[in-house]
């Protein structure tokens, strides 16, 4: 174990962050649209399922690969594969897939900031999402305020920057949710917006609803990527490690389920379109507010309870990528924070200026650099990179079942059992390589 290797300093620090990590844009930006788009509570409970059969199984043994290794993706695989293996390029694969995220996820950030701006100021009438993504200056500059803030944070010690920080924005924004939840719930269309997200329409679920929903589970808990197993590396063996993916699922299933709370009932109340895609929390949660008494209040809230999100997931990555250059390089923190900062900022200009500058569509009319990157992490390295935590952790060629259960079993809190050894070693694999190709052979390339 390396001495020198810095750690949280409580286990409620490392749930936070952890959770932090998975709740974000993927729960109150993505899921709300994907839920819309899909056809409301069946999506829902598909998603649900996802997150427990799946994303809990790979959550535990990211966490576990971690903590056993005491090191970053690029180096947890050296320090537990067998001599002469192959299994460590893997983490160079994670290290592309945390930067392809960012190179999307800080632009959507820096979109969020803007409209907080835009509320706080009370000039939210005739906000556009088209006419924010159109104009350069405006995604640049938000995407570099979005990029400078996260560094700065990460470039003091990790208990004085990185995890202080989080639990106070994760407390916020779970305060801020039930109180606009509780908003939404007492406006005139709740009652159909609601039936809507939370009663399953069984004709509408498919196999490219399931496959939504298995890629989301990995985007919103950030599995596959060696996000969450950089926190297992942080923390010590006083508690097992599937009763911690159990809190932090619970808390990112809670905000997620919080967010349709939010919409949904608004957008039925005021005749929203609730497939509207990627734009829905932006023209049409502003068209909300705009309409409604008190809009500029809780337009601000909301959209600063939007930033809390992106940022709590932009912070995690963003300590994942560091520490992943870190043992690369032997750079100190502020050094590397401040060289990763530029690398992340001028790889984001792809997506900040691809709908005005840099067009690029790279699939069917309509897409542009945001889904190119999508598509790299959300469509395959996620899956994948849960696949690889799999088969690693399970046959005898990798890590193993028994390393593997020793290191996720110690400590206090709920064990992984031996009847579950079938859904870690056979159910995840198969169902993760079934979607994945079912994915592929349907996803819309033009």
């Amino acid at each position: 174990m390396d001495s020198g290797r810095e750690k949280l300093g409580s286990r409620m620090g490392f749930i936070m962050l952890s959770a932090g990590c998975a709740i974000g844009c993927g729960n109150v930006w993505k899921f709300p649209w994907m839920t819309g788009q899909f056809g409301g509570g069946g999506f829902v409970l598909v998603y649900v399922l996802c997150l427990i059969l799946l994303g809990l199984p790979a959550m535990t043994m990211e966490f576990a690969m971690g903590r056993a290794s005491q090191a970053s993706p690029v180096r947890m695989y050296n320090k537990l594969e067998k001599p002469g293996q192959k299994w460590h390029i893997h983490g160079y694969l994670a290290l592309l897939g945390n930067i392809a995220l960012m190179a999307f996820y800080t632009v959507v950030t820096g979109w969020m900031i803007y409209y907080f701006v835009k509320f706080l100021l009370g000039q939210s009438e005739g906000l556009s999402f088209v006419g924010m993504i159109t104009v350069p200056s405006i995604n640049v500059g938000f995407l570099a305020v979005a990029v400078g803030v996260g560094f700065f944070i990460l470039s003091f010690n990790l208990q004085g920057g990185l995890e202080r920080v989080t639990k106070y924005m994760m407390v916020l924004l779970l305060i801020l949710m039930v109180v606009l939840a509780v908003h939404s719930g007492l406006l005139d269309g709740a009652k159909k917006g609601l039936s809507f997200y939370l009663v399953p329409d069984f004709s509408k679920i498919d196999g490219s609803v399931i496959v939504g929903a298995m890629n989301q589970a990995f985007f919103t808990l950030s599995i596959g990527i060696g996000s969450m197993a950089i926190f297992g590396s942080y923390i010590g063996r006083e508690r097992s490690l599937l009763g911690e993916s159990v809190n932090i699922i619970i808390l990112d299933t809670f905000v997620a389920i919080m967010a349709g709370f939010i919409i949904f009932p608004a957008c039925f109340t005021y005749n929203i379109e609730v497939n509207a895609g990627p734009s829905l929390l932006f023209d049409t949660m502003a068209t909300v507010f705009n309409n409604m008494s008190g809009g500029r209040l809780w337009g601000t809230l909301f959209f600063l309870f939007m930033v809390f999100a992106a940022f709590s997931t932009e912070l995690a990555v963003f300590e994942n990528i560091l520490a992943m250059i870190r043992e690369l390089t032997g750079w100190n923190r502020r050094k590397g924070s401040l060289i990763c900062g530029i690398g992340i900022f001028l790889i984001a200009l792809t997506t900040a200026l691809g709908y005005s500058v840099l067009h690029f569509q790279p699939f069917a009319d309509g897409t542009a650099w945001l889904d190119f990157w999508d598509f790299i992490v959300s469509t395959n390295l996620l899956p994948l990179g849960a696949l690889i935590f799999a088969l690693f952790c399970c046959y005898k060629k990798g890590w193993g079942w028994d390393a593997f259960i020793e290191e996720a079993n110690a400590g206090k809190g709920l064990k992984v059992k031996n009847w579950m050894k079938w859904i870690f070693k056979y159910f995840v694999p198969i169902c993760v390589v079934a979607l994945y190709i079912y994915g592929l052979a349907t996803f819309k390339w033009k």
